[in-house]
Protein backbone atom coordinates (compact mmCIF):
# COMPACT_ATOMS: atom_id res chain seq x y z
CA UNK A 1 0.00 0.00 0.00
CA UNK A 2 2.84 2.36 0.65
CA UNK A 3 5.97 0.57 -1.13
CA UNK A 4 4.88 2.76 -4.36
CA UNK A 5 5.94 5.91 -2.32
CA UNK A 6 9.71 4.83 -1.63
CA UNK A 7 12.30 6.26 -3.45
CA UNK A 8 14.65 3.64 -5.27
CA UNK A 9 17.05 4.12 -2.87
CA UNK A 10 14.92 3.30 0.28
CA UNK A 11 13.54 0.51 -1.80
CA UNK A 12 17.21 -1.28 -1.49
CA UNK A 13 16.45 -1.78 2.33
CA UNK A 14 13.31 -2.12 4.66
CA UNK A 15 12.11 1.12 5.62
CA UNK A 16 12.86 1.99 9.30
CA UNK A 17 10.26 3.30 11.17
CA UNK A 18 10.75 4.24 15.20
CA UNK A 19 7.24 4.62 17.31
CA UNK A 20 7.53 6.92 19.96
CA UNK A 21 4.42 5.55 22.36
CA UNK A 22 3.35 2.25 20.82
CA UNK A 23 -0.33 1.64 22.44
CA UNK A 24 -3.63 1.11 20.80
CA UNK A 25 -2.88 3.44 17.73
CA UNK A 26 0.89 2.02 17.69
CA UNK A 27 0.10 -1.37 17.61
CA UNK A 28 -2.42 -0.47 14.72
CA UNK A 29 0.00 0.60 13.05
CA UNK A 30 2.63 -2.46 13.47
CA UNK A 31 -0.34 -4.50 12.20
CA UNK A 32 -0.78 -2.59 9.35
CA UNK A 33 3.05 -2.82 8.34
CA UNK A 34 3.00 -6.62 8.89
CA UNK A 35 6.52 -6.79 8.87
CA UNK A 36 7.34 -4.90 5.72
CA UNK A 37 9.19 -2.39 7.76
CA UNK A 38 12.10 -2.58 10.55
CA UNK A 39 9.97 -1.04 13.32
CA UNK A 40 11.60 -0.21 16.78
CA UNK A 41 9.00 1.04 19.33
CA UNK A 42 10.14 2.87 22.97
CA UNK A 43 8.23 1.62 25.91
CA UNK A 44 9.28 2.81 29.33
CA UNK A 45 7.87 -0.30 30.60
CA UNK A 46 10.23 -3.61 30.46
CA UNK A 47 7.27 -5.82 31.01
CA UNK A 48 6.12 -4.95 27.05
CA UNK A 49 8.77 -6.24 25.79
CA UNK A 50 7.52 -9.51 25.02
CA UNK A 51 3.70 -8.36 23.24
CA UNK A 52 5.63 -5.67 21.61
CA UNK A 53 7.85 -8.22 20.12
CA UNK A 54 5.68 -10.34 19.38
CA UNK A 55 3.93 -7.68 17.04
CA UNK A 56 6.87 -7.55 14.83
CA UNK A 57 8.52 -4.43 16.60
CA UNK A 58 12.17 -3.98 17.75
CA UNK A 59 11.57 -3.00 21.85
CA UNK A 60 13.76 -0.12 22.96
CA UNK A 61 13.10 0.01 26.57
CA UNK A 62 13.42 3.70 27.64
CA UNK A 63 11.66 6.79 28.96
CA UNK A 64 10.90 10.17 28.10
CA UNK A 65 11.25 11.66 31.55
CA UNK A 66 14.98 10.49 31.58
CA UNK A 67 16.69 11.54 28.43
CA UNK A 68 20.02 9.29 29.97
CA UNK A 69 17.79 6.40 28.75
CA UNK A 70 17.12 7.57 24.57
CA UNK A 71 21.10 7.64 23.32
CA UNK A 72 19.85 4.90 21.38
CA UNK A 73 17.29 7.01 19.59
CA UNK A 74 20.01 9.09 17.56
CA UNK A 75 19.98 8.25 13.82
CA UNK A 76 17.99 4.90 14.14
CA UNK A 77 15.17 5.44 12.09
CA UNK A 78 13.94 7.09 8.81
CA UNK A 79 11.12 8.12 9.97
CA UNK A 80 9.00 8.51 13.44
CA UNK A 81 5.95 8.21 14.84
CA UNK A 82 5.71 10.21 18.17
CA UNK A 83 1.89 8.98 20.18
CA UNK A 84 3.62 9.45 23.65
CA UNK A 85 1.40 12.11 25.62
CA UNK A 86 3.17 14.93 27.71
CA UNK A 87 3.95 14.86 30.95
CA UNK A 88 0.85 15.64 33.83
CA UNK A 89 1.86 19.08 34.56
CA UNK A 90 2.59 22.84 33.89
CA UNK A 91 2.55 24.58 29.76
CA UNK A 92 5.59 22.61 28.57
CA UNK A 93 5.63 19.30 26.91
CA UNK A 94 9.23 17.99 28.70
CA UNK A 95 9.13 14.86 27.26
CA UNK A 96 9.07 16.18 23.44
CA UNK A 97 12.09 18.26 24.25
CA UNK A 98 13.97 15.01 25.56
CA UNK A 99 13.18 13.49 22.07
CA UNK A 100 13.87 16.11 19.95
CA UNK A 101 17.69 16.21 21.57
CA UNK A 102 18.05 12.46 21.47
CA UNK A 103 17.27 12.88 18.13
CA UNK A 104 19.48 15.51 16.88
CA UNK A 105 22.62 13.49 18.14
CA UNK A 106 22.96 12.32 14.42
CA UNK A 107 21.31 13.66 11.00
CA UNK A 108 18.10 13.90 11.32
CA UNK A 109 15.00 11.54 9.93
CA UNK A 110 13.52 12.48 6.83
CA UNK A 111 9.62 12.61 8.26
CA UNK A 112 8.32 13.04 11.93
CA UNK A 113 4.18 12.83 12.50
CA UNK A 114 2.96 13.98 15.87
CA UNK A 115 -0.65 13.02 17.37
CA UNK A 116 -1.85 16.06 19.00
CA UNK A 117 -5.18 17.06 20.13
CA UNK A 118 -7.82 19.10 18.80
CA UNK A 119 -8.66 20.74 22.14
CA UNK A 120 -5.85 23.04 21.29
CA UNK A 121 -8.82 25.14 19.77
CA UNK A 122 -10.34 25.63 23.24
CA UNK A 123 -14.48 25.89 22.73
CA UNK A 124 -15.06 27.34 19.75
CA UNK A 125 -18.87 28.14 20.07
CA UNK A 126 -20.10 25.16 17.54
CA UNK A 127 -18.36 27.05 14.28
CA UNK A 128 -16.76 24.48 11.10
CA UNK A 129 -12.99 25.16 10.97
CA UNK A 130 -10.01 24.21 9.02
CA UNK A 131 -6.24 23.96 10.14
CA UNK A 132 -5.90 27.44 9.98
CA UNK A 133 -7.88 29.07 12.71
CA UNK A 134 -5.83 30.05 15.78
CA UNK A 135 -5.32 27.86 18.61
CA UNK A 136 -6.77 29.53 22.18
CA UNK A 137 -6.03 26.28 24.95
CA UNK A 138 -8.59 26.66 27.97
CA UNK A 139 -6.21 24.56 30.24
CA UNK A 140 -2.99 23.03 31.23
CA UNK A 141 -3.40 19.91 29.13
CA UNK A 142 -4.22 21.40 25.92
CA UNK A 143 -1.28 24.15 26.42
CA UNK A 144 1.12 20.90 26.86
CA UNK A 145 -0.01 19.79 23.34
CA UNK A 146 -0.02 23.09 22.10
CA UNK A 147 4.04 23.93 23.63
CA UNK A 148 4.89 20.16 21.80
CA UNK A 149 3.86 21.66 18.87
CA UNK A 150 5.69 24.37 18.27
CA UNK A 151 8.64 22.43 19.55
CA UNK A 152 8.37 20.19 16.60
CA UNK A 153 7.58 22.42 13.96
CA UNK A 154 10.42 24.68 14.88
CA UNK A 155 12.68 21.53 15.07
CA UNK A 156 11.65 20.78 11.80
CA UNK A 157 12.43 24.01 10.34
CA UNK A 158 15.80 24.13 11.90
CA UNK A 159 16.48 20.37 11.25
CA UNK A 160 15.16 19.80 7.67
CA UNK A 161 13.07 16.81 8.85
CA UNK A 162 9.57 17.32 7.29
CA UNK A 163 7.37 17.34 10.38
CA UNK A 164 3.36 16.69 10.49
CA UNK A 165 1.17 17.32 12.87
CA UNK A 166 -1.86 15.77 13.38
CA UNK A 167 -4.65 17.00 15.35
CA UNK A 168 -6.80 14.35 17.14
CA UNK A 169 -10.37 14.58 18.46
CA UNK A 170 -12.32 11.41 20.07
CA UNK A 171 -10.44 8.30 18.95
CA UNK A 172 -12.82 4.67 19.44
CA UNK A 173 -12.95 1.77 18.24
CA UNK A 174 -15.20 -1.15 19.28
CA UNK A 175 -12.39 -3.16 19.98
CA UNK A 176 -10.62 -0.75 22.29
CA UNK A 177 -9.94 -0.29 25.49
CA UNK A 178 -11.92 2.28 26.92
CA UNK A 179 -13.08 3.58 23.10
CA UNK A 180 -16.20 1.61 22.78
CA UNK A 181 -18.93 3.74 23.22
CA UNK A 182 -21.31 1.16 23.99
CA UNK A 183 -19.74 0.81 27.27
CA UNK A 184 -20.87 4.51 28.35
CA UNK A 185 -24.34 3.84 27.02
CA UNK A 186 -25.04 0.88 28.97
CA UNK A 187 -23.71 2.76 32.36
CA UNK A 188 -26.69 4.88 31.53
CA UNK A 189 -24.64 7.89 31.64
CA UNK A 190 -26.73 11.16 30.82
CA UNK A 191 -26.24 13.29 27.99
CA UNK A 192 -26.79 17.41 27.73
CA UNK A 193 -30.27 18.63 26.20
CA UNK A 194 -30.64 19.74 22.81
CA UNK A 195 -30.22 23.42 23.75
CA UNK A 196 -26.91 22.80 25.95
CA UNK A 197 -25.24 20.48 23.81
CA UNK A 198 -22.01 20.45 22.26
CA UNK A 199 -20.24 19.36 18.83
CA UNK A 200 -17.61 16.59 19.11
CA UNK A 201 -15.64 14.86 16.72
CA UNK A 202 -14.29 11.60 16.30
CA UNK A 203 -12.18 9.28 14.41
CA UNK A 204 -11.91 5.23 14.49
CA UNK A 205 -8.66 3.72 15.69
CA UNK A 206 -8.32 1.84 12.38
CA UNK A 207 -8.66 5.02 10.55
CA UNK A 208 -6.08 7.23 12.88
CA UNK A 209 -3.54 4.40 12.03
CA UNK A 210 -3.89 4.38 8.55
CA UNK A 211 -3.67 8.14 8.75
CA UNK A 212 -0.35 7.84 10.46
CA UNK A 213 0.74 5.86 7.84
CA UNK A 214 -0.20 8.38 5.11
CA UNK A 215 1.15 11.27 7.06
CA UNK A 216 4.65 9.49 7.18
CA UNK A 217 4.95 10.24 3.48
CA UNK A 218 2.29 12.03 2.19
CA UNK A 219 2.42 15.06 5.07
CA UNK A 220 3.64 18.56 4.12
CA UNK A 221 6.77 20.05 5.93
CA UNK A 222 5.14 21.87 8.85
CA UNK A 223 1.45 20.92 8.12
CA UNK A 224 -0.82 20.63 10.51
CA UNK A 225 -4.15 18.10 9.06
CA UNK A 226 -7.16 17.24 11.09
CA UNK A 227 -7.10 13.66 11.84
CA UNK A 228 -10.72 13.62 12.15
CA UNK A 229 -13.41 11.42 10.63
CA UNK A 230 -16.54 13.14 8.63
CA UNK A 231 -19.74 13.49 10.59
CA UNK A 232 -21.16 16.21 12.61
CA UNK A 233 -23.10 15.49 15.84
CA UNK A 234 -24.01 16.84 18.86
CA UNK A 235 -22.70 14.73 21.96
CA UNK A 236 -25.97 13.74 22.94
CA UNK A 237 -27.33 12.87 19.37
CA UNK A 238 -23.90 10.23 18.92
CA UNK A 239 -24.98 8.67 22.26
CA UNK A 240 -28.72 8.21 21.64
CA UNK A 241 -27.49 7.17 17.89
CA UNK A 242 -25.53 4.52 19.67
CA UNK A 243 -28.18 3.54 21.93
CA UNK A 244 -30.72 2.84 19.69
CA UNK A 245 -28.60 1.13 17.02
CA UNK A 246 -27.41 -1.54 19.52
CA UNK A 247 -30.86 -1.60 21.35
CA UNK A 248 -29.54 -0.27 24.38
CA UNK A 249 -31.79 2.45 26.53
CA UNK A 250 -31.52 5.97 24.85
CA UNK A 251 -29.74 8.32 27.50
CA UNK A 252 -31.26 10.25 29.49
CA UNK A 253 -31.25 14.43 28.72
CA UNK A 254 -30.01 16.86 31.49
CA UNK A 255 -29.45 20.29 31.89
CA UNK A 256 -25.87 21.98 31.68
CA UNK A 257 -26.15 22.78 35.77
CA UNK A 258 -27.15 19.52 36.66
CA UNK A 259 -23.93 18.10 34.88
CA UNK A 260 -21.56 18.69 37.25
CA UNK A 261 -22.69 16.05 39.80
CA UNK A 262 -22.70 13.50 37.03
CA UNK A 263 -19.30 14.13 35.75
CA UNK A 264 -15.73 13.98 36.39
CA UNK A 265 -13.87 17.63 35.95
CA UNK A 266 -11.87 16.13 32.64
CA UNK A 267 -15.44 15.33 31.20
CA UNK A 268 -16.66 18.61 31.83
CA UNK A 269 -14.16 20.18 30.31
CA UNK A 270 -14.59 17.86 27.03
CA UNK A 271 -18.73 18.99 27.49
CA UNK A 272 -17.81 22.93 27.44
CA UNK A 273 -15.52 22.59 23.90
CA UNK A 274 -18.01 22.91 20.79
CA UNK A 275 -16.45 22.35 17.13
CA UNK A 276 -16.57 20.97 13.85
CA UNK A 277 -13.51 20.30 11.96
CA UNK A 278 -13.08 20.17 8.35
CA UNK A 279 -10.86 17.27 6.97
CA UNK A 280 -9.87 18.07 3.59
CA UNK A 281 -5.90 18.23 4.04
CA UNK A 282 -6.46 14.35 5.24
CA UNK A 283 -9.07 13.32 2.34
CA UNK A 284 -7.44 15.58 -0.34
CA UNK A 285 -3.75 16.27 0.61
CA UNK A 286 -3.23 13.28 2.22
CA UNK A 287 -5.24 10.88 0.20
CA UNK A 288 -6.91 8.96 2.99
CA UNK A 289 -10.25 7.21 2.04
CA UNK A 290 -11.74 7.09 5.37
CA UNK A 291 -13.03 3.52 6.46
CA UNK A 292 -15.82 4.96 8.91
CA UNK A 293 -16.63 8.34 7.44
CA UNK A 294 -18.63 8.43 10.42
CA UNK A 295 -19.21 6.14 13.44
CA UNK A 296 -22.02 4.85 12.18
CA UNK A 297 -20.33 3.12 9.75
CA UNK A 298 -18.36 1.20 12.21
CA UNK A 299 -21.50 0.10 14.72
CA UNK A 300 -23.02 -1.22 11.30
CA UNK A 301 -20.20 -3.21 10.51
CA UNK A 302 -19.80 -4.56 14.34
CA UNK A 303 -23.45 -5.34 14.34
CA UNK A 304 -23.53 -7.09 10.82
CA UNK A 305 -20.44 -9.09 12.66
CA UNK A 306 -22.46 -9.85 15.72
CA UNK A 307 -24.97 -11.46 13.64
CA UNK A 308 -22.66 -13.63 12.01
CA UNK A 309 -21.61 -15.48 15.00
Amino acid sequence: MFHNTTSRQTRQRRERLLIVGCGDVGQRVLRLLQGRWTVYALTSQAARVPELRALGAIPLVGNLDEPATLARLAGLADRVLHLAPPGREGHQDGRTRHLLEALSRQAPPLHLVYASTTGVYGDCGGAQFDETRTVNPRNDRAWRRVDAEAQLRAWGRRSGCAVTVLRVPGIYALDRDGGDPRDRVARGMPVLRPEDDVYTNHIHADDLARACLRALFKGRPQRVVHASDSSEMKMGDYYTMVAQMSGLPVPVRIARDEAASHFSPMQMSFLGESRRLINRRLTRELGLKLKYPTPREALEEALAETRRR
